[in-house]
């Protein structure tokens, strides 16, 4: 969704700018592949299927045996990695890539990655998707005794604290630097001989392993390796290295083993409903959860309706359940860009309409249920059941596939503060009169285990990150200071 600017906090001297829409916040997408003639044209297609996890910047790093080629673009990677002659700049048999998640503001061509670093080992270039709640911290310990940082990536603390380490291999290297971060993080990284995959330990950021022919792939999610035509191979482990070179794939546990908890929203709206997550697709779990909130509150009703396109998959999953038909009653815009509705307030009031339009035909006259994935601020919602209503609905009663949303993130995806979460400050009532919907509910926590396949939430040992529902972080959140932002340097932030 497009933005319309954000409230700043300065910390440290620095401007942060959170941003104001009600959605969630993508993430980012990472890449690489070992060993393939057409490595970087390779990498640029992974990047295109992972696109969804960021569309504000893309970078793709390559190694030809001798020289480091760099090439990062504000933009989709359409736009900027489609042409040969930025392609065959990009030489060598391996490369890695980052799509970089949007934000507004100020945009920072230094910030996109991968980050690349020459130290006395050799070059090395990273590419991260996570956040690290002590980067700030790190960061101030770093400048203090004599680092110069030319980023404000939260990324770049990694690569000062690998160039500063005393132990002799560079995976050893890496293991002692990131053994001193906290927070999510999967890191794609390449040297002159090899690449490795890290996950932090307890697997809050997906990475999963694939083989194209002889080459080994690393991707955030499986749909990047059926866009090359790589074969799945396996996710890799919570807390595990992955270190790939001429001799093949080897396997590093070098942390203390944890119970893995994977960020429960890559089932609800970050991953591609076609990825496999945990042995399952995500497509089909979306629809369980329809079933599951069909099953704790379904309404007398006469069409189910989703919001688009997140809501699609859940909204089957729900008629399916109660046999109550399903219909596109909102018809979505996909062509509505950032620089057509931002410099108009005229065109801004108009609002929800310019990405979604009723289909009326559906709507007069019935009782609308409208499924969505999640509500954040709850203003989206708002104006949509407003757009029902308008286009002749009887009644409207607005459901959600997921858990209402009390708690702010610090892992990678951009969520407001406490403060404007609307579940937060709000009982149940209080959001339904807010939409003016007829009735609104949420799935459970247990409604999503048991999509998941489990049988509900063990709060002795939960088996995902769902702090955002529950509060129980599973993390230190060294760097957070206050209600308003977490005090960081990161993703979630941009830098003005």
């Amino acid at each position: 969704m497009a933005q319309q600017g954000g409230a700043t906090t300065k910390i440290d001297g620095l401007t942060f700018t959170r941003y104001g829409d009600d959605r969630l916040r993508e993430e980012c997408g990472v890449f690489g592949i070992f060993d393939h003639p057409d490595a970087a044209a390779i990498t640029a297609l992974g990047l295109h299927a992972l696109q969804h996890r960021g569309q504000e910047a893309a970078g793709i790093v390559s190694y030809d045996g001798r020289n480091f080629h760099s090439e990062r673009r504000m933009g989709l990677v359409g736009d900027n990695f489609s042409k040969p002659e930025v392609l065959a700049r990009l030489k060598g048999r391996m490369a890695i890539g980052h799509d970089r998640y949007s934000t507004t503001g100020d945009p920072l061509i230094r910030n996109v990655q991968p980050l690349f670093a020459d130290i006395d080992t050799g070059g090395f270039a990273v590419a991260h998707n996570g956040n690290l709640t002590n980067a700030l911290t790190l960061r101030r310990e770093l400048i203090s005794s004599g680092a110069i940082c030319q980023s404000t990536s939260d990324t770049e603390v990694i690569l000062h604290l690998l160039s500063r380490s005393k132990k002799r291999r560079i995976v050893e290297r890496l293991v002692d630097a990131v053994r001193q971060v906290e927070g999510s993080y999967a890191l794609v990284c390449m040297t002159n001989d090899m690449m490795i995959g890290v996950r932090d330990p307890v697997g809050i950021r997906p990475l999963v392993i694939g083989r194209l022919g002889t080459s080994y792939v690393l991707a955030s999610e499986t749909c990047a390796l059926d866009m090359v035509g790589a074969e799945f191979l396996r996710e890799v482990d919570n807390g595990e290295v992955v270190v790939i070179t001429d001799e093949g794939l080897e396997s590093h546990r070098p942390f203390p083993l944890r119970p893995a908890r994977p960020c429960i929203f890559e089932y609800i709206y970050f991953a591609r409903p076609d990825s496999i997550v945990g042995g399952q697709t995500v497509y089909d779990i979306r629809k369980r959860m329809g079933i599951e909130l069909a099953r704790e509150s379904a309404p007398a009703a006469d069409v189910i309706v989703p919001i688009p396109d997140s809501g699609v998959p859940a909204a089957i999953g729900f008629s399916q359940q109660c046999g109550i038909p399903f219909e596109l009653g909102i018809i979505r815009n996909h062509y509505v860009g950032r620089t057509f509705i931002e410099p108009e307030q005229r065109i801004r009031q108009l609002g929800v309409k310019l990405k979604h339009s009723a289909n009326s035909g559906v709507i007069r006259g019935n009782r609308v249920v409208l499924i969505d994935d999640s509500v954040v601020r709850g203003t989206t919602s708002k104006k949509i059941v407003q757009l029902i209503r308008d286009a002749g609905a009887a009644e409207v009663h607005m459901r959600i596939s997921s858990p209402p949303i009390t708690h702010p993130d610090f892992y990678g995806i951009d969520t407001p503060s406490k403060k404007d979460l609307l579940a937060a400050n709000m009982t149940l009532d209080e959001m339904r009169d807010f939409m003016e919907a007829d009735s609104l509910a949420f799935l459970s926590v247990d409604g999503i285990y048991r999509a998941i396949g489990l049988e509900g939430r063990d709060n002795r040992a939960p088996q995902f990150t769902d702090h955002c529902f529950t509060g129980d972080y599973p993390t230190n959140l060294t760097d957070y200071g206050g209600e308003a932002i977490p005090r960081q340097l990161s993703l979630l932030a941009e830098v003005g």
